[in-house]
């Protein structure tokens, strides 16, 4: 690492510290934090009270802001590691940081926040340091103080705030207020919990708003209300002992579903929004340890450190997800603008240090003293979650949701993207729009889409109505989501969606019964895959059995589409392999259905979370005004991984899925 005037600088094909750290216990995590805290120094301002990350991107809100999120969301970390005891070469930057961001006579100062102000965010960091740090309130005069009690409580207690998960940051910016004996409102606390308690649906979940909305995805557990709940529980509990056990009840229901959304891998499947957020969306494994939960069966401290520890080593192999200077970038696995927030400023990754929850855990716990990362939870195949309206399958080598129902309730980018899609994959990330000109820039990985044009614009399922149901009966019954959506007003689309079965693991199936009041064009997406050749990186070539590796048909590229050996029949389909295999196939020709056509989608790059380059395979058919069809698309999904051969990355290519009895009737009888 270099010095704190020049930072630390990673060259052509440099490695980050945080890959070099070897995981094993808790001395090796609060190492793991320290390599994100180092590269912050240079960033600093003279006062200490902002720190501008590299990236000069502009968001919702203004410029002070952003550079607040830079001094807070690191904090997460830090305050972690000194609740437990920790110690950091730096922990005075933040001491000062702060000091002058709350005085209104420091030309450093944060401003007061005015209604929906992004700086109520980055308040509960500061108010969780307070509550679990106590050197950081001991660092500050009588007149700071009063100072962080102005800005921190009496300002926020005065405005409006989002229906939503924000609600958590004005509780906890009073309650580390009310933990060190500052100015604080009890009754803006307690009525903010109150009403944040009316978004709890049952079985654990909580909605990120009020009835009407359906948003449940890492805001409902490791970004905000489950793990803030459960913060709240550990600091709360001798003064509330009821609250606290009710929030610890949601956790031990919830823990039972959000195990699903891990692979043995350590990926965490991405879905929705602010998945930028990187490694937080573990944080609520290490919450539950903080928060002295009763782990329901078949969970054990072991399985929970497994999943934390895998996940951040995980995320040690994406060494491209840092700026030249070390610092976390915008994006995912590498910098990506196409997948951001409008409310993603070049501080905002830093959310991350959320998942540094279990360095407050005391080494004393299970959670560190289990000397083994346990094996994989034995957990059913398929689960059916009824209220985020997912179904979860742990079959075919990776853990995946199939959705329905969900939607963002405000303007998003590529909301259908996070939302919308049919499947959600641990090892085959989503894909979102970089240009909204043809098939290539819309990337409808899982999606299928929608033309009117010809084929320049494309319509997706973004808002829909949804049901979890059961269909089939005795050992054949199976959860299915059915959803109903309208891309066009007189189109009108019913969309099932079936798990693996055991018999065919790496298959799920994906069924419309759509009625058009207009041409339209379609296009049913697989998942996306990484378009680059082992040998050199370049575009993958004709599938090469002996190098297990290609497509089929022809990948050609985005000015030659109506070559003829870019096209399959439906029935054939079209597959990719580079890091396992992807694929679709059409089924509905056994049904007595229309006939499409397969080829793959050359999907513009940077539109994948995870692979920069990758290519989609996707059948495309045309509905005649007044037409009505059954679709019925077998998608398949075999990851690469440990002790998987290249050669069988298509071993069930060719073994199809059944199409269900109650399926064939419902057609029949349409």
């Amino acid at each position: 690492m270099a010095d704190a005037k020049t930072g630390l600088v990673l060259g052509y094909d440099g490695v980050h510290p945080f890959a070099r750290v070897a995981l094993s216990d808790r001395a090796s995590v609060q190492d793991l934090l320290r390599t994100l805290l180092d590269p912050l120094e240079p960033f600093f301002s003279p006062q200490k009270a902002r720190v501008r990350c590299p990236g000069a991107t502009a968001v919702r809100f203004d410029q002070t802001a952003s550079e607040v999120e830079g001094i807070c969301r690191p904090l997460w970390g830090l305050a972690c590691l000194l609740a437990g005891g920790g110690e950091y070469r730096g922990t005075q930057w933040w001491i000062d940081g702060i000091r002058a961001g709350t005085d209104p006579d420091s030309d450093e100062f944060w401003g007061f926040p005015r209604d929906n102000d992004q700086r109520m965010v980055e308040m509960c960091p500061l108010g969780y340091a307070l509550a679990v740090a106590p050197q950081i309130w001991e660092g500050l005069s009588e007149r700071e103080r009063g100072n962080v009690e102005a800005w921190l409580g009496n300002s926020i207690n005065e405005k409006n705030m989002p229906n939503t998960n924000w609600l958590w940051f004005r509780v906890f910016a009073n309650l580390g207020l009310k933990k060190q004996g500052g100015k604080f409102s009890q009754e803006r606390l307690d009525a903010d919990i109150e009403h944040l308690n009316t978004f709890y649906r049952g079985d654990g979940w909580s909605n990120d708003g009020p009835e009407g909305i359906h948003q449940m995805d890492y805001y409902s557990s490791s970004f905000a209300i489950h793990f803030l709940q459960l913060l709240y529980a550990k600091l709360a509990a001798e003064d509330e002992p009821e609250r606290a056990a009710e929030f610890k009840k949601r956790a031990q229901l919830a823990a039972l579903d959000l195990v699903h959304y891990y692979d043995k891998e350590g990926r965490s499947i991405p879905f929705g929004r602010s998945v930028g957020y990187r490694f937080a969306m573990v944080s609520f494994w290490g919450a539950i340890a903080y928060a002295d939960i009763e782990l329901p069966a078949p969970l054990t401290w072991g399985m929970v450190k497994g999943i934390v520890l895998r996940h951040f080593r995980w995320w040690q192999t994406q060494h491209d997800m840092w700026s030249p200077s070390g610092t976390l970038t915008i994006g995912y696995s590498y910098p990506n603008m196409y997948m951001a927030e409008n409310y993603n400023s070049p501080g905002s990754p830093y959310w991350a240090c959320l998942a540094f929850i279990c360095l407050a855990v005391p080494e004393t716990h299970p959670f560190w003293t289990s000397s083994e990362e346990d094996p994989w939870p034995v957990i059913p195949k398929v689960k059916a979650l009824p209220q985020p309206g997912h179904i979860m399958s742990n079959l075919g080598g990776h853990c995946m949701l199939l959705s329905s129902g969900q939607a963002c309730s405000y303007p998003m980018k590529g909301t259908h993207s996070k939302y919308g899609g049919f499947a959600y994959s641990s090892a085959y990330a989503y894909s979102v729009p970089p240009g909204l000109f043809t098939l290539e820039q819309y990337a409808l990985a899982s999606q299928l889409g929608l033309s009117d044009d010809g084929g320049e614009y494309w319509k997706t399922r973004r808002l829909s109505t949804s049901s979890l149901e059961t269909r089939g009966a005795g050992a054949d019954a199976s959860p299915v989501l059915v959803s109903l959506w309208t891309p066009f007003p007189d189109v009108a689309i019913k969309t099932y969606l079936l798990p693996p079965v055991p018999a065919t693991p790496n298959w799920h199936l994906r069924v419309h019964h759509i009625r058009a009041g207009r041409d339209v064009m379609t296009a049913d997406g697989a998942f996306a895959i990484a378009n680059q050749r082992t040998l050199d990186g370049r575009y993958l070539d004709l599938y090469d059995a002996a190098r297990a590796e290609g497509t089929s048909p022809k990948l050609i590229g985005n000015y030659d589409l109506s070559t003829p050996e870019a096209w399959a029949t439906g029935a054939a389909g079209a597959f990719a392999v580079s890091k396992g295999a992807v694929g679709i196939r059409a089924l509905e020709s056994k049904a007595g259905g229309v006939v499409r056509t397969a080829t793959l989608v050359n999907a513009d790059p940077n539109s994948n979370l995870v692979e920069s380059r990758t290519t989609i395979p996707t059948l495309q058919h045309t509905i005649k005004q007044g037409e009505a069809v059954w679709y019925i698309s077998a998608i398949y999904a075999k990851p690469s991984g440990e002790g998987v051969p290249k050669e069988s990355y298509l071993d069930g290519w060719e073994a199809l899925p059944q199409v269900p009895a109650w399926l064939v009737d419902e057609i029949s009888a349409s």
